[in-house]
Protein backbone atom coordinates (compact mmCIF):
# COMPACT_ATOMS: atom_id res chain seq x y z
CA UNK A 1 0.00 0.00 0.00
CA UNK A 2 1.24 3.46 -1.01
CA UNK A 3 2.21 5.54 1.90
CA UNK A 4 0.33 8.99 2.12
CA UNK A 5 2.15 12.40 2.65
CA UNK A 6 2.17 13.05 6.41
CA UNK A 7 -0.38 16.31 5.81
CA UNK A 8 -3.08 13.75 4.16
CA UNK A 9 -5.14 12.09 6.08
CA UNK A 10 -6.88 9.70 3.89
CA UNK A 11 -7.42 9.40 0.43
CA UNK A 12 -10.34 8.33 -2.00
CA UNK A 13 -7.94 6.36 -4.41
CA UNK A 14 -10.91 4.74 -6.09
CA UNK A 15 -12.46 8.08 -7.16
CA UNK A 16 -9.42 8.93 -9.44
CA UNK A 17 -9.51 5.17 -10.88
CA UNK A 18 -13.41 5.66 -11.63
CA UNK A 19 -13.63 9.08 -12.28
CA UNK A 20 -11.74 11.85 -14.58
CA UNK A 21 -11.16 14.61 -12.71
CA UNK A 22 -11.97 17.90 -14.30
CA UNK A 23 -11.58 20.58 -12.08
CA UNK A 24 -10.66 20.86 -7.79
CA UNK A 25 -11.34 22.98 -5.37
CA UNK A 26 -10.63 22.87 -1.28
CA UNK A 27 -13.77 23.19 1.38
CA UNK A 28 -13.59 23.60 4.82
CA UNK A 29 -15.71 21.01 6.71
CA UNK A 30 -17.66 21.36 10.08
CA UNK A 31 -16.82 19.13 12.88
CA UNK A 32 -17.30 18.09 16.30
CA UNK A 33 -14.03 17.73 18.82
CA UNK A 34 -14.37 14.05 18.62
CA UNK A 35 -14.36 13.46 15.20
CA UNK A 36 -11.46 15.58 14.60
CA UNK A 37 -9.57 13.89 16.91
CA UNK A 38 -10.53 10.76 15.29
CA UNK A 39 -10.12 12.78 11.46
CA UNK A 40 -6.25 13.09 12.83
CA UNK A 41 -5.64 9.38 13.66
CA UNK A 42 -6.37 8.42 10.46
CA UNK A 43 -9.73 6.35 10.33
CA UNK A 44 -11.99 7.96 8.57
CA UNK A 45 -13.40 5.96 5.23
CA UNK A 46 -14.30 8.42 2.20
CA UNK A 47 -15.10 5.54 0.05
CA UNK A 48 -18.55 5.51 -1.03
CA UNK A 49 -19.03 9.35 0.47
CA UNK A 50 -20.88 12.03 -2.01
CA UNK A 51 -21.30 15.99 -2.09
CA UNK A 52 -24.44 16.96 -2.70
CA UNK A 53 -25.12 20.73 -3.39
CA UNK A 54 -28.57 22.05 -2.25
CA UNK A 55 -30.30 24.89 -4.15
CA UNK A 56 -26.51 26.38 -5.17
CA UNK A 57 -26.36 27.60 -1.39
CA UNK A 58 -24.68 24.88 0.81
CA UNK A 59 -22.87 22.22 -0.37
CA UNK A 60 -23.10 18.88 2.31
CA UNK A 61 -20.96 15.50 2.24
CA UNK A 62 -22.69 12.88 3.05
CA UNK A 63 -21.53 8.65 4.19
CA UNK A 64 -18.51 9.99 5.12
CA UNK A 65 -17.68 7.29 8.22
CA UNK A 66 -16.05 8.65 11.07
CA UNK A 67 -15.68 6.19 13.07
CA UNK A 68 -15.90 7.00 16.98
CA UNK A 69 -12.30 8.55 18.69
CA UNK A 70 -11.60 5.57 21.71
CA UNK A 71 -10.33 7.92 23.99
CA UNK A 72 -13.43 10.26 24.22
CA UNK A 73 -16.23 10.74 26.86
CA UNK A 74 -19.42 11.22 26.81
CA UNK A 75 -21.96 10.58 24.05
CA UNK A 76 -20.71 8.96 21.08
CA UNK A 77 -21.23 10.78 17.51
CA UNK A 78 -23.19 9.91 14.87
CA UNK A 79 -20.67 8.19 12.38
CA UNK A 80 -22.36 8.62 8.92
CA UNK A 81 -23.87 12.11 9.27
CA UNK A 82 -23.91 14.96 6.77
CA UNK A 83 -21.13 17.44 7.52
CA UNK A 84 -21.69 20.53 6.03
CA UNK A 85 -18.52 22.07 3.39
CA UNK A 86 -17.26 25.57 3.88
CA UNK A 87 -16.95 27.05 0.02
CA UNK A 88 -17.13 30.56 -1.67
CA UNK A 89 -20.10 31.69 -2.81
CA UNK A 90 -18.78 31.49 -6.76
CA UNK A 91 -17.24 28.10 -6.32
CA UNK A 92 -20.80 27.07 -5.10
CA UNK A 93 -22.29 28.28 -8.04
CA UNK A 94 -19.82 26.71 -10.36
CA UNK A 95 -20.51 23.65 -8.84
CA UNK A 96 -23.62 24.27 -9.22
CA UNK A 97 -23.78 25.20 -12.58
CA UNK A 98 -21.68 21.98 -13.33
CA UNK A 99 -24.09 19.57 -11.61
CA UNK A 100 -26.65 20.41 -14.19
CA UNK A 101 -24.42 19.00 -17.16
CA UNK A 102 -25.38 15.42 -18.23
CA UNK A 103 -22.41 13.05 -16.69
CA UNK A 104 -20.75 15.41 -13.87
CA UNK A 105 -20.62 14.78 -9.97
CA UNK A 106 -18.54 15.79 -7.65
CA UNK A 107 -16.45 13.75 -4.85
CA UNK A 108 -14.58 14.28 -2.27
CA UNK A 109 -10.68 13.33 -3.12
CA UNK A 110 -8.91 13.24 0.19
CA UNK A 111 -9.24 14.70 3.51
CA UNK A 112 -5.95 16.90 4.54
CA UNK A 113 -4.71 19.40 7.37
CA UNK A 114 -3.82 22.40 6.13
CA UNK A 115 -2.29 25.35 8.90
CA UNK A 116 -3.39 22.62 11.60
CA UNK A 117 -7.25 22.40 10.08
CA UNK A 118 -9.11 20.10 8.76
CA UNK A 119 -10.01 20.38 4.37
CA UNK A 120 -11.47 18.67 2.33
CA UNK A 121 -10.25 18.12 -1.66
CA UNK A 122 -13.43 18.14 -3.40
CA UNK A 123 -13.13 17.58 -7.21
CA UNK A 124 -15.70 18.09 -10.15
CA UNK A 125 -15.50 14.44 -12.00
CA UNK A 126 -16.68 12.50 -15.15
CA UNK A 127 -17.52 8.86 -14.76
CA UNK A 128 -14.51 6.97 -16.86
CA UNK A 129 -15.91 4.30 -19.55
CA UNK A 130 -14.31 0.53 -19.15
CA UNK A 131 -12.09 1.25 -22.14
CA UNK A 132 -10.35 4.28 -20.15
CA UNK A 133 -10.43 2.07 -16.92
CA UNK A 134 -8.56 -0.34 -18.79
CA UNK A 135 -5.86 2.14 -20.09
CA UNK A 136 -5.04 3.51 -16.89
CA UNK A 137 -4.39 -0.57 -15.64
CA UNK A 138 -2.25 -0.63 -18.88
CA UNK A 139 -0.18 2.83 -18.10
CA UNK A 140 -0.11 1.68 -14.40
CA UNK A 141 1.47 -1.61 -15.63
CA UNK A 142 4.18 -0.08 -17.83
CA UNK A 143 5.12 2.51 -15.48
CA UNK A 144 5.63 -0.36 -12.80
CA UNK A 145 7.76 -2.59 -15.06
CA UNK A 146 9.62 0.93 -16.29
CA UNK A 147 10.57 1.76 -12.32
CA UNK A 148 11.93 -2.22 -12.14
CA UNK A 149 13.87 -2.13 -14.96
CA UNK A 150 15.31 1.11 -14.07
CA UNK A 151 16.10 -0.02 -10.85
CA UNK A 152 17.64 -3.35 -12.09
CA UNK A 153 20.16 -1.12 -14.08
CA UNK A 154 20.94 0.93 -11.24
CA UNK A 155 21.82 -2.30 -8.95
Amino acid sequence: MKKLPPHILVENRAARFHYEILEEFEAGIILTGKETKSCRSGKPKLAGSFISVDKSVEAWLRNLDIPEYKFAKGQPHERKRERKLLLTKKELAKIARSLNEKGITVVALNLHLKNSQIKVKVALAKGKKKWDKRETIKKRDVDRSLKRELKNLIT
